[in-house]
């Protein structure tokens, strides 16, 4: 496994990290027993990023999580946790408040069952957009309450998370250096989409770490096809099956391309997958432990061709 520092945070992280979002059954219902098994595939494989949020199975995922951790030496794994994106009884909520943002991460503390959070995050600041004060109440009331935190040691390092590139510039551009650690998108450096190089010179000219997100384009980069609810737009949809059907008459699964791809920019410190199954953590482990194809790499890209870069709202 490769690690890589994660910006000035002094975490050397590895490039393939662990997303707890399963584990809340958000795509298909899971077994608590294999959830808390994935988890400790994955630090016995050498990944040593875990991600998880209160939102992910509307707490379910953090609570399951809670339950591998005492399991494992703290000193094996950097966690890091959000605030911001919630949910109940089936229905969503947001709530960026100061108030909020601290009530919320000591909640996860004791879910988690650890005394600290390596690093904290903004969730989908996208939402606060569309909230009374917009990306500026994270500016002025979110970060610095997480900031308050991190000085009584309660959180290590602070962060900021989205699927729009363009939000999370925003908010680096409108704080202090060093206000905003580490920023986490998702989608936008896989094979059908490489749009967060773009800003990777920004992100180090800030001194900030970089976390990707989804190798597989949430389904869309896997042999057995996405979702019903996947916001992708047709034409990627059936450029991305193309691509996938192309990979297996190369005896190749697309997944394998896919976190290979997703894995192989230094200047991105980890790259998250999510699974609540054992068996496929330790596949996604070897992938990335394997040598690259990146010859096939290049051809889905070709395949997937004019549909590169077209991406959706978040949901």
């Amino acid at each position: 496994m490769q690690y890589r520092e994660l910006g000035k945070t002094g975490m050397k992280v590895s490039a393939l990290g662990f997303g707890a979002s399963s584990l809340g059954s958000v795509f298909h219902e899971t077994k608590e027993q294999q959830s808390i098994e994935a988890v400790l595939a994955a630090v016995e494989g050498g990944i040593n990023l875990i991600d998880v949020s209160p939102y992910y199975g509307y707490y379910k995922a953090e609570t399951v999580l809670g339950k591998a951790l005492p399991l494992i030496p703290r000193n094996k794994y950097f966690l890091t946790t959000k605030v911001g994106r919630y949910g109940v009884d089936g229905h969503n909520t947001w709530d960026y408040s100061a108030k909020r943002a601290k009530e919320s991460v000591y909640e996860s503390l004791e879910r988690l069952h650890v005394d600290y959070i390596d690093v904290i995050q903004v969730h989908d600041i996208e939402f606060q957009s569309h909230l009374p004060g917009g990306l500026q109440k994270v500016v002025d009331e979110t970060l610095p309450a997480l900031h308050e935190l991190k000085k009584e040691g309660v959180v290590r390092h602070v962060g900021i998370t989205d699927l729009q590139l363009v939000n999370l510039r925003w908010v680096v551009e409108h704080v202090e250096d060093g206000t905003v650690e580490t920023v986490l998108n998702f989608c936008h450096y896989c094979l059908s989409d490489d749009a967060l190089a773009d800003e990777l010179d920004f992100y180090e000219q800030h001194g900030i770490g970089v976390i990707n997100a989804s190798p597989f384009a949430m389904g869309l980069l896997t042999s057995r096809g996405v979702p019903d609810w996947h916001p992708a737009p047709k034409p990627l949809v059936a450029a991305c099956a193309k691509a996938a059907q192309y990979c297996a008459e190369h005896h190749e699964p697309i997944e394998r391309v896919a976190l290979q791809y997703s894995i192989s920019n230094p200047r991105i410190a980890s790259t998250l997958f999510s699974s609540a199954n054992p068996g496929n953590v330790k596949r996604n482990i070897e992938w990335a432990n394997a040598e690259p194809d990146s010859k096939l790499a290049k051809a889905v890209q070709n395949l997937i061709g004019d549909q590169r870069r077209v991406t959706w709202e978040n949901t």
